[in-house]
C-alpha cells in the first residue's frame, strides 16, 4: 500500500538515497530542503520537493500543510536533515554550537510533533531520526554535532513511550562514515584514516543507511520501537 512519506534534508546525501528507496517501493514521498533545486531523480520519481528551514516552526507548518493537501497526512516521517559546524571547544563560538542544536535536535521536535498529531488521529505511524556514530563515539571538533545527535536518542526513546500506545513505532538509525559529498571532500589522507577505525574498512553506501530506515518503516518492523540501530561497520560497537 502506497503511505505519505516525508524525508527531511532529502536532496543529497543519505537524505536523496532514503527518498529514492521509498520512492521506488511506491509510496508517495515528500522531500525537504532549505536550499539550491531538488534533484531531477527524485522529481522523474514523482517526488514532491517542498523549501523548508526546519529552524522556523511557521515554514514547518507550511510546509507540513502543502504536503497533506497534495499526498495526504505523513505516516511515514524520516527526520534526516542536519548541519555541521565543526570546531575545537574553545574556539567554538555560541552561534556555532546553538545553530547546530536548533537544526538538528529542536528541528528534529518540530518535525517530529507536527507528523505526531495526524499520526496520533490514524492510531499507526513510523518515525526514524537519523543521529550518527558521533552521537554516541564523541569526536574531537564536534561536540555540538555529537550533543545534538546523542539528543536524538534520548528524545526519540521518550516519544516512543508516549506514542507506542497509539502503534506509533519511533526509532534511531546511526550511520557511521559515509560515502557522500561530504566526506568525498577530505583529502585521501583523512579518508585512509578514517577506514583505518572501521572494523569492515570502507565506507557505508547512502544506500545502505536507507535499507535501515526502510526496514524500520516496514510491516516487519513493528515490534521495535525507541531502538538505535548503528549502520557504521561496527565503529561504534559496544556504545
Amino acid at each position: 500500500m502506497s503511505r505519505s512519506v516525508l524525508v527531511t534534508g532529502g536532496n543529497r546525501g543519505i537524505g536523496l538515497a532514503i527518498a529514492r528507496a521509498f520512492a521506488e517501493a511506491g509510496d508517495k514521498v515528500a522531500i525537504t530542503y532549505r536550499s539550491g533545486e531538488p534533484p531531477e531523480a527524485l522529481m522523474e520519481l514523482g517526488c514532491l520537493a517542498v523549501k523548508c528551514d526546519i529552524t522556523d516552526p511557521e515554514q514547518v507548518e507550511q510546509a507540513y500543510k502543502e504536503i497533506e493537501e497534495k499526498q495526504g497526512a505523513v505516516e511515514v516521517l524520516v527526520a534526516n536533515a542536519g548541519i555541521t559546524r565543526d570546531q575545537l571547544l574553545l574556539r567554538m563560538s555560541e552561534e556555532d554550537f546553538t545553530s547546530v542544536v536548533d537544526t538538528n535536535l529542536t528541528g528534529t521536535f518540530r518535525v517530529v510533533k507536527r507528523a505526531s498529531k495526524a499520526m496520533l488521529r490514524a492510531r499507526k505511524g513510523r518515525v526514524v531520526l537519523i543521529s550518527s556514530v558521533v552521537g554516541l563515539l564523541g569526536s574531537a571538533g564536534q561536540a555540538n554535532y555529537a550533543a545534538s545527535k546523542a539528543g536524538l536518542v534520548g528524545f526519540a526513546r521518550s516519544i516512543a513511550r508516549e506514542l507506542g500506545s497509539r502503534n506509533i513505532t519511533i526509532n534511531v538509525v546511526a550511520p557511521g562514515f559515509v560515502d557522500t559529498d561530504m566526506t568525498r571532500a577530505l583529502s585521501d589522507e583523512q579518508r585512509a584514516n578514517i577506514v583505518k577505525q572501521v572494523p569492515l574498512t570502507r565506507y557505508a553506501q547512502p544506500e545502505e543507511i536507507a535499507a535501515s530506515v526502510r526496514f524500520l518503516a516496514s510491516d516487519e518492523a513493528a515490534y521495535i520501537t525507541g531502538a538505535v540501530i548503528p549502520v557504521d561497520g561496527g565503529l561504534g560497537m559496544g556504545h
